[in-house]
């Protein structure tokens, strides 16, 4: 079985890298002036690739025909392992009707690499959905350390979320995070999921040691699946939030991802975590087109491999592509078991119950003082006796 799953995912492998056609887009005008170069391109398979194994799922679906939205600083659709995969997307970061298929920053490229990097040959690393598209809504410049780049305005983040909603996307991937319940944003996440599309936002990368963790939204937004990090060997990413507002968890400590232009490069973070929980959700509405946004939630954390810890650190669990879209579940709720009745009292067998009770009780009152009594008259027998024969007590 495991050779014809592996035969089948390379077939899968094969017919995704042969679809692959080169890109167009560059940055407009007057942007990226101060961008990060390309990584090197890596070869070997990575840990979190490894760990998922999202290839098994293939045979099944690979998230062809879903789009799925990347809120963030941009995609750069020149990547090779992009070419093809990503939409012209908007930039509602600037003014103008431009688009987002350009990234200064590499942060929004490393995303949707996670969620849909097409194979390449000679190089391990993958996407999670190799078949789903990209949908780029650029709303920041921010990089993967946040060290750079304006604060993401609640105005322009509702925008682009109302954007992607609008424009088809199934699933929203926002690895951003704000830290106040801005209205504008609330009412968005609202808007998107009236039109059955499904937010995965990270939990956010500021976990305080000393007291609770600072809310963070939209993952905290009821129906939004937060989306928490862990590291190569199955612990909490050290600086991943806590709250009830994980819903899952997912690789986010040293994870290989793709760097704008060309190459890779190792990330951390929920933001990348929250990657492999959107490619997921993508394998899922491919293989049920009519499963709702929030089924797929509920199966992706019914599924989910159980984690080493509460659920305030990893929500239901570590996501688990192959189970996500694979798994049979029961659609039915628990039958609720019969009453039961208290038992019929009967006044008569109360009252023997009782009165045989105090015979006993009785009984064996009367079977010590008839002990008690045969113990004193034998004293009384045996003491003078002993005192005649000379007994004497030490």
């Amino acid at each position: 079985m495991k050779t014809v799953r592996a035969a089948a995912a390379a077939v899968v492998l094969g017919a995704l890298a042969a679809t692959a056609t080169p890109a167009t887009a560059t940055p407009p005008a007057g942007q990226c002036q101060n961008a990060e170069g390309g990584g090197p391109t890596v070869s070997k398979m990575p840990w979190a690739t490894t760990w998922l194994a999202p290839e098994r799922a293939w045979p099944v679906s690979t998230g062809s025909g879903v789009t799925v939205a990347v809120i963030d600083s941009g995609v750069d659709a020149d990547h090779p392992q992009l070419r093809g995969a990503v939409l012209p997307g908007k930039d509602v970061l600037t003014p103008g009707d431009k688009r987002a298929d350009f990234d200064c920053v590499s942060h929004g490229t490393a995303v949707a690499s996670i969620i849909a990097a097409r194979p390449l040959n000679g190089v391990g690393f993958r996407g999670v959905a190799p078949g789903a598209r990209i949908l780029p809504i650029r709303v920041s410049e921010r990089d993967a350390n946040e060290q750079q780049g304006a604060a993401v305005d609640a105005t322009v983040f509702a925008g682009a979320i109302r954007y992607a909603a609008d424009a088809g996307a199934t699933v929203i991937n926002i690895s951003l995070s704000l830290y106040v319940d801005q209205k504008p944003v609330r009412d968005a996440v609202r808007y998107a999921q009236r039109h059955d599309a499904l937010i995965v936002a990270a939990a956010g990368n500021a976990h305080n040691q000393q007291g609770p963790d600072p809310v963070t939204y939209p993952a905290a937004y009821p129906g939004v699946l937060g989306v928490g990090a862990m590291t190569i060997d199955g612990s909490r990413l050290s600086n991943s939030q806590v709250g009830a507002y994980v819903d899952i968890s997912a690789p986010g400590g040293g994870v290989l991802a793709a760097t704008r232009v060309n190459g890779h490069r190792y990330y951390d973070g929920t933001s990348f975590a929250t990657g492999f929980v959107s490619g997921t959700a993508a394998l899922v509405r491919a293989a049920d087109p009519h499963l709702p946004a929030a089924e797929v939630a509920k199966r992706l954390m019914a599924t989910a491999t159980p984690a080493p810890g509460p659920s305030d650190q990893y929500g239901a669990g570590v996501v688990n592509p192959y189970r996500a879209v694979r798994d049979v579940l029961s659609t039915s709720k628990p039958a609720a078991l019969p009453p039961v009745a208290p038992p019929k009292s009967d006044p008569a067998a109360d009252r023997t119950a009782a009165w045989n009770h105090a015979g006993l009780a009785g009984r064996r009152i009367a079977l010590l003082a008839g002990v008690s009594a045969l113990l004193v008259l034998l004293a009384a027998a045996v003491i003078p006796l002993g005192r005649r024969r000379g007994w004497r007590v030490n």
